[in-house]
């Protein structure tokens, strides 16, 4: 028996893309996978983490962080070490809030504004990801670079006022939606003590927040003196109203079983019970997510981005660095929104006991990223929804559904106060309620509404009469 010789392996032409990997230093083994440099770097790092944890983990069990300035879990008690030596030092009071409020402020900033230097490369990139294709590479290392690139192309582009428009207020929209997504941040506790402003009224001062940013969008397009932006304001104007009666219908079943508006106690309720509201009332959780993303027009509500909206919508007008703004302020809304959807429905900073070692902190902005890596999702998956499904769902759907969620935790909570029983049999029995009040209403209304969703797929009559199998059965013949 004869040996067969050995093909070579066939070799697939190469494609332009391939051929600029090959060709270009570098990036080649960006493209295959980390330097071995970086591994090392990275890999000294988790070392050094694991040390450090393992430090404060021994500290802990020995009690010596509780309350102490450096204890490095809650970032509050070192800014109330910091207020009581001012005062011993004989500092007016007034001077010591004001350091210590300057420094929580500063802390906010950076967050925010770290997060807008990253954050369109995290979500370009996450989205190439899903859409297998590589994203921002080219500027810098990994294309670390490329928000930069980005800001400065903006601020050196020419800023056109059209003609006819009311100047003053023309500038004003670009920074003020920026003000909610800043002022947000005040009540959201990211540990025990490490709240900016721990107002009783929490729920209420988000409310009201995130009401600044319809006037914003009005103005822009109101002082554009263009009717196609007055008319793409008034669109997103009329969403985002219509999709703050949800949210609030959503926060009131959540202050009504919590029995508090303050933010902290409602994260310092689900650690107690060590549950999280979005297992006990999914249904306000879900409607709190899907009106957020039509309130900060993130995907599939960015109705004011729409192609119908001739461009931009309201900031059809805008150009260079302000049109640069509006669409950064989504990043900084979305991680706000992270916050607050981990604070209300996901324990906040608690993780069932973990926070104890690790810092609060760290386990908040990881829930941060997990919300927001679900926005990147949706917008990677889902197409955009037309504005009359948009407004209907809120009018015909969420906002009914809505109060009669709440109605039912309403009685929820009057029986948690007054039925002496184990609080996870009765939260447990709520859960269960709650979930099965959601699949019911839910089956009932849309059918009442009139969806009726296929319930067999169609064949394919046409491929079977025209092609297909049966035609190349027939070729054969």
């Amino acid at each position: 028996m004869s040996e067969q010789p050995l093909q070579a392996p066939i070799r697939r032409p190469a494609t332009p893309m391939l051929r600029q990997i090959e060709d270009r230093p570098g990036l080649k083994e960006m493209a295959l996978g980390v330097p071995f440099g970086l591994k090392v770097i990275g890999a000294i790092m988790g070392l050094g983490a694991l040390v450090l944890m393992a430090a404060v983990g021994y500290l802990v069990v020995d009690g010596r962080l509780d309350g102490q300035w450096y204890d490095v879990r809650d970032l509050g008690h070192a800014v109330a070490g910091l207020r009581d030596w001012l005062d011993g030092e004989g500092v007016d009071h007034r001077l010591t809030w004001l350091i210590t409020g300057a420094l929580g402020g500063l802390a906010i900033m950076s967050i925010v504004g770290g997060w807008l230097l990253i954050g369109s490369w995290v979500e370009r990139r996450v989205i190439a990801k899903f859409q297998i294709r590589m994203g921002p590479n080219r500027t810098g290392l990994f294309g670390l670079l490329q928000p930069i690139a980005d800001a400065v192309k903006l601020m050196t582009k020419e800023i056109i006022i059209p003609r006819g428009a009311d100047r003053f207020l023309y500038y004003i929209p670009p920074v003020l939606v920026f003000v909610p997504a800043m002022l947000g941040w005040a009540p959201i506790p990211w540990a025990p003590n490490m709240a900016y402003m721990d107002i009783n009224v929490g729920v209420l001062y988000v409310v009201a927040i995130s009401s600044i940013g319809v006037l914003a969008i009005f103005l822009a397009g109101w002082s554009s003196n263009n009717h196609y932006s007055l008319l793409g304001a008034m669109r997103t104007v009329a969403m985002m109203i219509s999709y703050e009666i949800p949210i609030s219908l959503a926060l009131l079943s959540v202050v009504l079983l919590t029995q508090s508006m303050q933010l902290s106690e409602i994260v310092a309720f689900q650690g107690h019970y060590h549950v999280w509201m979005i297992a006990i009332i999914p249904f306000a959780a879900f409607a709190f997510l899907f009106a957020s993303t039509a309130e900060i027009n993130r995907s599939p509500n960015d109705i004011g981005e729409a192609e119908s909206e001739i461009v931009a919508g309201f900031y059809t007008e805008y150009s260079g660095m302000k049109a640069g703004l509006f669409m950064a302020v989504e990043l900084a809304h979305a991680i706000l929104v992270g916050a607050l959807m981990a604070t209300f429905f996901l324990g906040g900073y608690t993780l069932f006991g973990l926070e104890e070692w690790v810092p609060g902190y760290l386990i908040l902005a990881a829930k941060i990223g997990a919300v927001y890596f679900l926005f990147v999702w949706l917008r990677g998956t889902l197409p955009r929804f037309r504005l009359d499904q948009l407004m209907g769902f809120a009018w015909k759907f969420l906002i009914p559904l809505g109060i009669i969620q709440a109605f039912i935790v309403a009685i929820e909570a009057s029986v948690f106060v007054r039925v002496d029983a184990p609080a996870f049999i009765t939260l447990g029995a709520f859960a269960v309620v709650n979930l099965a009040s959601t699949v019911v209403m839910v089956r009932f209304w849309a059918d009442r509404l009139g969806y009726a969703p296929a319930q067999h797929a169609t064949k394919p009559e046409l491929t079977n009469a025209l092609g297909g199998l049966k035609a190349a059965q027939r070729l054969r013949s």
